[in-house]
């Protein structure tokens, strides 16, 4: 079967197809998760790619002929798959490549409750059970079920954001002709919202850009339709929908920090001295702000293993990446962009101001983005930027997730890439200029050639 390592990434599986990720592939994860996770049920879903629905049928397939049974829940976005695995108490897979191009798919699994799995909780064993090859079972093989849970996923969805009572609004919505498309008619209908849709058509091959609202060039369609139709707010949705990203009504992307500053503050008004889970490269005003409203913010690693851990562990009320990745302990602790956005709408709502002017008391500091540097050796350069700044009064430096250095009001943490030469840089000062600078000083480093 090759070697798995490349597709076996820290918390999911992801790989071109047919070449790295095939049929006989999926159907051996399959016997291998029903093994690991000594299911007697699991639930299946899949995105809107070409290859998914039969690559979910053959994981299908493998966990049957391990004796298990499927729930199958069809075509559905991410965060769907973890309310099925929530609300039915049973582990899970999502077939899905989220934002990568059409030639790739992967599988995105949990246990029960969906609690994540990762190459340290499962999945590493998963892999090489699959490559091994899963001894066959003795016993009756199990059997699949059709079941829609779409209508209960919106359901809950809305127990927990109640829209029924904001003022009415104008939002356009960016599917990227990914699964918001499917999920989002759902969730909204009924409500107050007059929604006008971009690329809601489930297609796979990403005609119109790529389904990931990361990339500022993306964005550009959704930014003009804000302006062109007078829309009070603008959100787009990666491939499977578990990240949502907010335009302002001027066309002007939101950072995803100021959207969990806010989000942070309506959950610990319903459970005030809550605790808040943040990243590491979200803004300073993240754990000011949770702070301010009597809230605890802990501090994690980059990565949705890492902050959903941390979830658990602190009995979190809410979390937030820098990613557009935001967790609820309402939603079982795991992502769900379609929340995050009915908690955008519904503070929105609530009041009559724009969201420019809502959103600015929680934008406190200028932010540099992500800037990747290629180097010929990661360890090296970070060792530079190290020695540069180690010593210097004032300045304190940690590597929970690569090298973070603290100067009171700024920041930049230096972080290399798992699968490429590249190192990524964060920074973030009190104003552009200083920010500027800061960022300037530290890419020279980077990119000294020896």
């Amino acid at each position: 079967m090759g070697d798995l390592a490349k597709i076996f990434k820290a918390y999911d599986i992801r790989g071109v197809v047919p070449d790295e990720l095939d049929e006989d592939l999926a159907r051996a994860v399959g016997a291998a998760f029903a093994r690991v996770t000594g299911a007697k049920t699991v639930v299946v879903a899949h995105d809107m790619r070409d290859s998914s629905p039969v690559l979910a049928a053959r994981f299908a397939e493998g966990v049957t002929s391990q004796g298990a049974d499927v729930v199958d829940a069809g075509l559905g976005s991410t965060d769907m798959l973890y309310y099925a695995s929530g609300s039915l108490g049973l582990p899970g897979a999502m077939f899905t490549a989220s934002h990568n191009p059409a030639k790739y798919n992967g599988v995105k699994m949990c246990r029960a409750g969906a609690v994540p799995i990762g190459q340290e909780t499962g999945l590493a064993e998963i892999r090489d059970l699959a490559a091994a090859g899963v001894p066959p079972h003795s016993g009756a093989p199990g059997t699949v079920t059709r079941r829609d849970v779409l209508a209960g996923y919106a359901e809950h969805l809305r127990s927990l954001v109640d829209l029924r009572g904001i003022r009415r609004l104008k939002v356009v919505v960016d599917a990227g002709n990914g699964m918001a498309g499917h999920t989002v008619p759902a969730v909204f209908a009924g409500l107050p919202l007059d929604v006008v849709p971009l690329y809601f058509e489930l297609d796979g091959t990403f005609p119109n850009h790529e389904a990931n609202p990361l990339e500022p060039a993306n964005l550009v369609d959704l930014q003009k339709a804000v302006i062109t139709h007078g829309a009070d707010l603008g959100l787009a949705f990666d491939g499977d929908a578990d990240r949502c990203w907010v335009v302002d009504e001027r066309g002007q992307s939101v950072s995803p920090s100021a959207i969990t500053a806010l989000i942070a503050t309506r959950e610990l008004a319903k459970s005030p001295g809550g605790t808040i889970i943040h990243n590491l490269i979200t803004s300073l005003a993240v754990p000011e702000i949770v702070l301010e409203h009597g809230g605890v913010p802990v501090r994690t690693r980059v990565g949705h293993s890492f902050i959903k851990q941390k979830m658990a562990e602190n009995d979190a009320v809410f979390g937030g990446e820098h990613s557009a990745h935001y967790y609820f302990r309402d939603f079982w602790f795991a992502d769900t962009g379609m929340l995050a956005a009915m908690h955008v709408l519904a503070a929105l709502g609530e009041q009559d101001g724009p969201l420019s002017e809502m959103i600015s008391g929680y934008a406190r500091y200028s932010a540099s983005g992500e800037i990747n540097s290629e180097v010929a050796d990661q360890a090296a350069a970070l060792d530079r930027v190290r020695t540069a700044y180690a010593g210097r009064p004032g300045v304190t430096l940690d590597e929970m997730d690569g090298l973070t250095v603290h100067f009171g009001d700024r920041w930049f943490n230096l972080r290399p890439s798992n699968t490429e030469p590249l190192l990524r840089l964060n920074a973030e000062a009190s104003d552009e200029p200083t920010m500027a600078s800061l960022r300037d000083e530290v890419l020279a480093i980077v990119r000294e050639v020896d």
